[in-house]
């Protein structure tokens, strides 16, 4: 799965719309949508918001990793 689909994938899961996810970002519905599409390319400043909203860690997002689970950060 490309990053795209996979954000769209556990959005769906998840039960979150599209018009929530934009808004989240600070975009319209429209160009979140053409992202997940795949149509026009998503800005990287987004994923850090995104993984957060979903739950889930960039790794897995960008297909480097199939652990969902974003690892805690240590405290010092």
């Amino acid at each position: 799965m490309y990053y795209n689909e996979k954000i769209a994938y556990e959005r769906d899961k998840q039960n979150i719309t599209q018009k929530e996810m934009a808004f989240r970002l600070g975009i319209k519905q429209q160009q979140y949508s053409r992202y997940e599409k795949g149509i026009n390319v998503m800005p990287v400043t987004y994923l850090p918001k995104i993984c957060e909203i979903l739950n889930v860690s960039a790794d897995y997002i960008l297909g480097l990793n199939e652990n969902k689970k974003i690892l805690n950060k240590q405290k010092k």
